[in-house]
């Protein structure tokens, strides 16, 4: 199965069901796929071939969502960017990847054309019937291109073929057997690899996804409200938005709703509290689902009763999608039982490389520590470049987080340090739960009951929030300069 043919044969299969609903209204399979190939064509016309790159840079939407199919059914790549991404950036991603054209609304297309990007709208494609459109493509051939932040400044184009995407698709499917009857959310931006799933678990079976528009992205009422009115079956997200939902957005004041079967989160640790929070509201499925970008999911759990008994964050349990994962211990060797180590992972979905650079070969290092628990499951323990020496001790900063989440008055964590050498500082950053705000000196008498000495906080501050980077996560960088800012005054 590739990429390209899941809307294909779900417009056979299952014609006047709803693909995708959106803002900008509705389409059934039938019109999605009449779209794409509409799209397809216009491409076609604009000099489009197989296996070229075709930025696509808009709000999510209808028309975004079909010219993506479009430029997959010419064998090409789609690069999704964000909406709210500046002209540079895009003129930047375009000059990167060798893109033929941007395609975007027209509101933006005289920018692009100033800093000398091709580039054509959105909404003019043709409409008239030119027949289907559905070039050959290779299981290894680029499917699309996710840009994610370079540790140097300047965003890495991760390739992924239509090989990896279908291994993930396929076993999403498998695992959650959705129907015609479901409805996913579309909460993460397209440009993060969550919102595959959304998309493509949904035209794999006929089902319906309902895009969640950009600004109401962390509205927790608003969420909320979306859940129950579009009668979400299965909602993906990062654990901050659902953590905004219960703490803001009163999700749990009211009964679960009958039709939500399935909850998935992903991205950062969620606290434990918040998962029992939602344990004890919905029969829900909860799934823990984790894996980089270059990897898309590579391993995933389902939460059970015994992870509710944690003071940790639920693990992050075993391969998913036909991948290996294992844990390298610091002498080059798979870990076992009790051990930590770097996480690897091999096998189908693993990205084809980086654009530009060379490709991927074996196992993919995925930079994050995890502990091999007695049954073989994966705990996630933090990130390697999170792990800081703080007066000669080191520290992974996951676990102090995951201690301090572990207290009933505490929703969410950050953990920085600050200054250097012997002026070292370990600093915490706590938000409360439901309008408490628990005392520094109950948290240091919490962690000093769980963790040695030298891993506790030297300052415990209280924040109605943590910075959030578009796609969800803690902004580690913004934090550090609210400190700093803090700290100069």
């Amino acid at each position: 199965m590739n990429l390209h043919r899941l809307v294909i044969d779900s417009a056979t299969k299952f014609p006047v069901e709803t693909a995708v609903v959106a803002g900008d209204g509705e389409l059934t399979y039938a019109e999605l796929d009449r779209r794409a190939d509409a799209v397809a064509h216009t491409l076609r016309g604009l000099g489009v071939v197989h296996g070229d790159r075709v930025i696509v840079w808009g709000e999510k939407s209808i028309a975004v969502i079909a010219a993506m199919q479009g430029v997959l059914r010419l064998g090409a790549a789609y690069v999704p960017a964000d909406g709210n991404s500046p002209v540079a950036r895009v003129a930047g991603l375009a000059v990167d990847c060798s893109a033929r054209l941007v395609l975007t609304t027209v509101d933006r297309l005289a920018a692009l054309t100033e800093a000398g990007v091709p580039c054509h709208d959105l909404s003019e494609v043709q409409d008239a019937p030119h027949g289907p459109v559905n070039e050959s493509v290779q299981p290894d051939d680029l499917a699309y291109i996710l840009y994610t932040s370079g540790s140097t400044g300047a965003p890495k184009g991760v390739c992924i073929s239509h090989r990896n995407a279908t291994a993930f698709v396929e076993w999403a499917v498998d695992v959650l057997d959705p129907s015609p009857a479901d409805r996913f959310s579309n909460h993460a931006p397209l440009t993060f690899d969550l919102s595959v799933l959304d998309l493509y678990a949904a035209f794999a079976t006929g089902a319906s996804v309902h895009l969640v528009p950009a600004e109401l992205s962390y509205a927790p009422d608003q969420l909320v409200a979306f859940l129950r009115a579009h009668e979400i079956t299965v909602w993906y997200s990062v654990p901050s938005a659902l953590t905004l939902m219960i703490r803001q957005g009163g999700l749990l004041d009211q009964p679960a709703p009958e039709h939500l079967r399935a909850v998935l989160f992903a991205g950062e640790p969620f606290p434990i509290a918040q998962v029992r929070a939602l344990a004890g509201w919905t029969d829900a499925r909860l799934m823990n689902l984790y894996g980089p970008t270059e990897t898309n999911v590579c391993t995933w759990h389902e939460v059970g009763p015994a992870d509710l008994d944690r003071d940790r964050p639920v693990p992050i349990g075993v391969a998913s999608c036909g991948d290996r994962v294992w844990a390298e211990r610091a002498d080059g060797t798979p870990g076992g039982p009790g051990d930590e180590g770097e996480l690897l992972v091999d096998g189908p979905t693993v990205m084809l490389g980086y654009w530009g650079r060379p490709a991927q070969q074996g196992p993919y290092r995925t930079g994050d520590v995890v502990r091999v628990l007695p049954d073989g499951v994966l705990d996630y323990v933090g990130r390697r470049d999170h792990m800081v020496k703080v007066r000669g001790h080191r520290i992974e900063l996951g676990e102090v987080e995951a201690t301090l989440t572990a207290h009933v008055d505490v929703a969410e964590a950050a953990v920085l340090v600050t200054g250097r050498g012997a002026d070292s500082r370990l600093i915490a950053c706590v938000v409360g739960r439901d309008g408490r705000e628990p005392g520094p000196l109950q948290l240091r008498r919490h962690c000093a009951e769980r963790l040695p000495r030298y891993m506790l906080a030297d300052e415990i501050i209280a924040v109605a929030e943590l910075p959030r980077t578009p796609n969800g996560k803690v902004d580690r960088t913004a934090l550090a300069a609210r400190i700093d800012d803090r700290e100069d005054r």
